[in-house]
């Protein structure tokens, strides 16, 4: 696991990355990371700081392992363009295409600690993604599915000691202030990273235990406006 060669991308939020790493979470090293705004990055520029990426650390395709992307939740359009390329170039460099949740991959920048950690994304509409983590033998695992929650159901859910953190904090804070239980860590001290979703997508490469096999699809957890609104005028089942 210490020689796996990863190229991973993140653009599940507005402030997206692109990192080469060596290796997993407990072992591994950074050797290339590049920021990008994904919303606001055509899918070409997004695939030409891989390029550069790659040719500044004398990389061939040939050297990756594997391609490991950001799932989600987080930014619809984002996340289409991440898939996308993370696709294209697993197709051409024939290489295995890892999907990571982008929450599991935050866990992995979180610090030892003894009370479980509510880990938050901003989904907009008054509402947070949200996953609940616990230590588990010196690492930290998700006790359940991603869930998109008002601040509300949120803190009803906050029954004992627990941390808050991630880019969503902001998001509920008002409401989670209230909450004796609930610690709030800054928003600005954790943000989803391409070098966090390398390592695990190293981990899961290793263990040939990653999401959807060949094909891994976008993990949006709520409908998008365009299909909510297509419901609304009765274009869709319910």
């Amino acid at each position: 696991m210490a020689d796996v060669l990863i190229l991973a991308i993140e653009t599940a939020t507005g402030c997206g990355s692109v990192s080469i790493t060596r290796g997993d979470g407990a072992t591994g090293k950074v050797l290339g990371e590049n920021t990008l705004q994904p919303e606001v990055t055509h899918s070409r520029r997004l695939l030409g700081a891989v390029s550069a990426l790659m040719e500044g650390l004398s990389l061939n395709w040939n050297d990756l392992h594997g391609i490991a992307v950001s799932q989600g939740p987080g930014s619809f359009t984002g996340l289409r363009i991440g898939m996308a390329a993370a696709k294209g170039i697993a197709m051409a460099a024939d290489r295995p295409l890892i999907g990571v949740p982008t929450l599991d991959g935050l866990a992995l920048q979180l610090t030892p600690g003894n009370k479980p950690v509510y880990l938050v994304l901003d989904a907009r509409k008054q509402q947070v993604y949200a996953a609940c983590y616990q230590l588990q033998e010196g690492c930290w695992q998700r006790t359940g599915e991603v869930e998109v929650l008002s601040p509300e159901e949120l803190s009803a859910k906050i029954t004992t000691p627990t941390v808050v953190a991630g880019p969503g904090v902001a998001a509920c804070s008002q409401q989670l202030q209230d909450n004796p239980q609930g610690e709030l860590l800054s928003s600005a001290l954790l943000h989803p990273r391409a070098a966090s979703i390398g390592f695990c997508g190293a981990a899961l490469l290793t263990q040939r235990d990653f999401v959807g096999e060949e094909n891994p699809v976008p993990l949006y957890v709520r409908a998008s406006e365009a299909e909510l609104n297509l419901k609304r005028k009765g274009g869709l089942n319910n």
